[in-house]
């Protein structure tokens, strides 16, 4: 049985004793105030959630600059629309939807990819996976000029002198 989510009943409760407070200290004014001053809220909150969602519209689903650099910003209990902020992307769903825990992967160019794990929207914790890079050996063989290899400079010396 999962902890039950105490903000989705202690908010409510506190804009209605909001309004009432309002209306025994000021009646119908302080109500009117109180509920534009609630309702200023929500649409803050709302107003950010849009443009959160239109930054990420513009990129590929599951796509982030740095997947490292995102390791390193990700904290626990963060929600996933502030992870979507930090990354500018929808992550890729790789569970069910609406499946407990959800799990989403963003990808950078390098190959390497962040799975981070969401239980209620909040982050419980996220795994960085790299791509093996190749042996070193094999790396400075390839690099490794061959005998038959032009040197730089070595064209200027075949001209004729001017």
């Amino acid at each position: 049985m999962r902890p039950m989510n105490f903000g989705k009943v202690f908010v409510p409760l506190a804009g209605l004793l909001l309004l009432g407070l309002a209306y025994r200290a000021y009646s119908w004014p302080g109500v009117a105030f109180a509920g534009g001053a609630i309702v200023m809220f929500l649409l803050m909150h709302f107003n950010r959630t849009m443009q959160v969602l239109k930054r990420a519209a513009d990129r590929p689903i599951g796509t982030v600059a740095s997947a490292v650099m995102l390791n390193a910003k990700l904290k626990p209990k963060v929600t996933l629309l502030h992870v979507i902020a930090m990354t500018r992307a929808l992550g890729e769903q790789r569970t069910p939807k609406d499946a407990q825990p959800e799990i989403y992967r963003w990808t950078d160019n390098g190959g390497s990819w962040v799975d981070a794990t969401f239980v209620n929207g909040k982050l419980t914790e996220w795994t960085l996976v790299r791509p093996q890079a190749p042996d070193e050996d094999a790396v400075q063989a390839a690099d490794a000029p061959s005998a038959d290899a032009v040197k730089p400079g070595a064209a200027d010396a075949l001209r004729p002198p001017m």
